[in-house]
C-alpha cells in the first residue's frame, strides 16, 4: 500500500467515526420514541459497521473520495478525546463515539498517523519546540543497511513510536560521527 492509498485509509477512517458520532448525536435528540428507536438502531448498526476499522485491523483503502462526500455532513465538528483507562489500551472518543486500542492498534494508529503527517504541509518544526514532551529511549535497537547510492539507512526502535527509519548522505553519516565523539 503506497502512502497515498494509506493517508485515504486513515481519512475514511477518520470520517466513519465522524459520521458514526455524528448519527448518534441526531438519534439521541430526536423527539419521538419510535423515531428515536429507530435512529438508535441505525447508528448502532452503523456503529458496528463503520466505528472501529482501526480497532479491527480492517482499513478499506478502496473507498473513495466520492463515496466519503455522500455521507452527511456533522453541523458542528465533533471534538477528540484521548483517555488511558489502563496501562495497556487506549480510549479515543470522536463526538461520543468511543474505540479502544489495544498496543498493536495504538501502534498502527501510530504509524498511520506518521506516513500521512510526512505529507502534510507545514512540515513538523525544524528546531526543538520549547516546553515539548518526549519519551526518550536510552541505547535503542538498530539496524544500519549501505543503499546503492551511498547513503546509509539506519532505523532505530523507539519505545513508543516503535521503529523509526532515517536515511543519511555520507556526508551527513561524518557529521553525526563528529557530533557523537565531541565531548
Amino acid at each position: 500500500m503506497n502512502l497515498q492509498e494509506q493517508i485515504g485509509a486513515l481519512e475514511a477512517s477518520v470520517d466513519d467515526l465522524i459520521h458514526a458520532a455524528a448519527a448518534s448525536v441526531a438519534a439521541a435528540s430526536t423527539t419521538s420514541a419510535s423515531a428515536g428507536t429507530s435512529a438508535a438502531t441505525a447508528s448502532s448498526a452503523q456503529t458496528d459497521a463503520h466505528a472501529d476499522p482501526v480497532a479491527s485491523g480492517d482499513v478499506d483503502s478502496s473507498r473513495t473520495d466520492a463515496h466519503r462526500d455522500t455521507q452527511p455532513q456533522p453541523a458542528d465538528k465533533p471534538t477528540l478525546h484521548i483517555e488511558r483507562p489502563s496501562q495497556n489500551e487506549i480510549a479515543m472518543t470522536i463526538g461520543g463515539q468511543t474505540v479502544l486500542l489495544h498496543p498493536l492498534q495504538v501502534g498502527q494508529l501510530i504509524e498511520e498517523l506518521s506516513n500521512a503527517r510526512a505529507s502534510m504541509q507545514p512540515e513538523a518544526p525544524a528546531n526543538l519546540p520549547a516546553g515539548w514532551r518526549f519519551v526518550s529511549t536510552k541505547n535503542p535497537m538498530m539496524a544500519v543497511q549501505k543503499q546503492s547510492n551511498g547513503d546509509r539507512l539506519l532505523v532505530m526502535r523507539h519505545t513508543g513510536h516503535g521503529w523509526v527509519p532515517f536515511t543519511f548522505s555520507p556526508d551527513m553519516v561524518i557529521q553525526m560521527y563528529m557530533m557523537l565523539t565531541q565531548a
